[in-house]
C-alpha cells in the first residue's frame, strides 16, 4: 500500500505584483479555475503520483471583523499565494519532481513572491516555504492515482462486454463472468489494459502510524500510573478539568458572533469557478479566535481530528459525510490563522448540506474556534445548526481558487469504490452464484 500526504508551500506576494501574477495563473487553465493539464508552466498531467493541486491567492478579507468588535488584527501579509495539493508517496518528493519537471514555470509563477530570486535554488526554496498539514484526511488510505485510472479502464474494459440483461435467467453469472475474465486476460497480454500490483508499504511509514496510533494510549497510561502513585493528583485534575469547562462556556456566551451576508461580487466570483466537473475545490481562511485559551483548544481538536482521520476514518468516509477525497487544516500566520482546503464532489450547497445534516458537531468541533463561528453550546451544539448564519459565515471565509487540478477528471468518489470493488471481484479466485451476480451488476 503507497499512503497519500498533502504537500503545501506558501509565500507573500510582493508589493505591486498581485495583477500580474493573476494574468499569469489564469494562462494556466482551460476554463475558469479549471487548470489545462498541459499547460506550459505547470504541466500537472505528467506527475503521475499527483491526485490534486491548486494554485490560489489568500488575501486578507476577513480580518477587518476583528476591528469591528475592538479588537486587534494580527500582523500579516496581505496576500500570499499558496501552492498546495495531494500526493502518494511523501509530499517532499513530489516538491522536488516539480523542482525538476516543471522548475521554468515555478519560477515565473513564485518570481512575484517577496524575497524569491531567480538564480536561488528552487527545490530548497521550495522546501523552505513548505508548511505540514496540522490535520490532513485522505478518504481511502491507499488509493493511488494509478489505481484509479486503472481500475477505472477495468470498469470500462468489463461494461464494454457485458449484456444490458445481465440480471436475465438464461444467463448462467459465472459463465459470463470466466467469459469477462478471459477477456481481461487477453486485454492484458496484447498491452491495451494495465493491472498493477500494489507496491509494499513502506516500512518507515508503518512504525509512525504505529507509533501515532498509541501515543494517546501511552500518554493515558502515564497519567493513570501517576494518579496511582499520587493520588492527590485526581482532585486536581479534577478541578482543572472544570476550570477548562467553565472557561469554555463562560468563552461560548461571551466570545462575538459575526456572521452577515457574503459580498455579493465576491460570491458570483467564487460561483464563477464551481461546477465545470463532478468534483470542486473549496479554499477558506479564517482568523482563530483571540486569547491563549482558544489557541491552545484549536491545536488540541485539530490534533484529535488529525488521529481520528489517520486511524478511524480513512477508508471511504470523514464521519458520515462520503464525498470528501482529500481536506486539510493548517496553522499559518503563527497560529493566528487556519487554512482549510478540500476536493469534494457535487454542488457547493450540497456539500454545506451534507454537512450540516449528518456531522454538524464535526463542524463545530473543526471550526467553532474560528472568530464570529456562530454560537455554540458545549463545543458541539448549536453552530452550524443555524444553517443560514453558517452559510454565511463559511462563503465570506471562502476564497476563489485560481488554478486547480484533478487526475481523474468525471469520476466521482462513487465511481472509485465501485471500481475498486470490481477489481476486488476480477482479483478473486471463486465466487458463488450470488456474488457473481452481483459483481456482475457493478459494470
Amino acid at each position: 500500500m503507497t499512503p497519500q500526504s498533502h504537500f503545501m508551500v506558501i509565500a507573500a506576494v510582493a508589493d505591486g505584483r498581485e495583477a500580474s501574477l493573476r494574468k499569469l495563473l489564469d494562462t494556466m487553465n482551460l476554463q475558469p479555475g479549471m487548470a489545462d493539464p498541459d499547460n506550459p508552466l505547470v504541466p500537472f498531467g505528467r506527475f503521475e503520483r499527483l491526485h490534486f493541486a491548486r494554485l490560489a491567492l489568500l488575501p486578507d478579507t476577513t480580518l477587518g471583523d476583528l476591528e469591528a468588535f475592538d479588537l486587534p488584527r494580527p500582523r500579516v501579509p496581505p496576500l500570499y499565494l499558496v501552492f498546495l495539493g495531494e500526493c502518494d508517496g511523501p509530499g517532499a518528493i513530489q516538491l522536488a519532481e516539480f523542482a525538476q519537471t516543471a522548475g521554468d514555470g515555478l519560477r515565473r509563477i513564485f518570481s512575484h513572491c517577496e524575497g524569491f530570486d531567480a538564480d536561488l535554488d528552487l527545490r530548497a526554496w521550495l522546501k523552505s516555504h513548505s508548511v505540514p498539514a496540522t490535520a490532513g484526511y485522505v478518504n481511502r488510505i491507499g488509493r493511488t492515482v494509478r489505481q484509479v485510472r486503472e481500475d477505472s479502464a477495468l470498469q470500462r474494459a468489463l461494461a464494454s462486454q457485458v449484456p444490458r440483461d445481465i440480471a436475465a435467467e438464461a444467463e448462467d453469472p459465472q459463465a459470463l463472468r470466466r467469459r469477462l475474465l478471459a477477456f481481461v486476460q487477453a486485454e492484458q497480454l496484447e498491452g491495451r489494459l494495465l493491472l498493477s500490483s500494489p507496491e509494499r508499504t513502506p516500512s518507515g511509514w508503518m512504525l509512525r502510524n504505529f507509533l501515532h496510533a498509541i501515543a494517546p494510549l501511552i500518554a493515558l497510561l502515564v497519567l493513570v500510573l501517576l494518579v496511582l502513585r499520587w493520588p492527590l493528583l485526581l482532585p486536581l485534575l479534577l478541578l482543572a478539568a472544570a476550570y477548562l469547562v467553565w472557561t469554555l462556556r463562560r468563552h461560548e456566551k461571551s466570545d462575538p458572533e459575526f456572521c452577515p451576508r457574503p459580498d455579493r461580487p465576491a460570491l458570483l466570483e467564487m460561483q464563477r469557478l464551481e461546477d465545470h466537473d463532478l468534483t470542486n475545490s473549496f479554499t477558506a481562511l479564517g482568523a482563530v479566535k483571540p486569547g491563549l485559551f482558544r489557541r491552545w483548544l484549536t491545536q488540541l481538536i485539530l490534533y484529535a481530528i488529525d488521529y481520528a482521520c489517520r486511524h478511524v476514518f480513512g477508508r471511504g468516509h470523514l464521519a458520515r459525510v462520503q464525498t470528501i477525497h482529500f481536506a486539510r487544516w493548517v496553522f499559518i500566520d503563527g497560529k493566528a490563522r487556519v487554512l482549510f482546503a478540500s476536493n469534494y464532489d457535487g454542488s457547493h450547497e450540497s456539500y454545506m448540506d451534507d454537512f450540516i445534516n449528518k456531522a454538524a458537531w464535526g463542524l463545530n468541533l473543526a471550526f467553532s474556534n474560528g472568530f464570529g463561528w456562530p454560537r455554540t453550546d458545549w463545543l458541539l451544539k448549536g453552530g452550524a445548526r443555524h444553517e443560514l448564519r453558517f452559510k454565511y459565515y463559511q462563503r465570506r471565509h471562502q476564497l476563489p481558487t485560481q488554478v486547480w487540478y484533478r487526475a481523474y477528471p468525471g469520476l466521482t468518489l462513487t465511481d472509485l469504490e465501485r471500481n475498486r470493488r470490481i477489481r476486488e471481484g476480477f482479483d478473486m479466485h471463486q465466487m458463488s452464484d450470488a456474488q457473481a451476480l452481483a459483481w456482475l451488476r457493478l459494470l
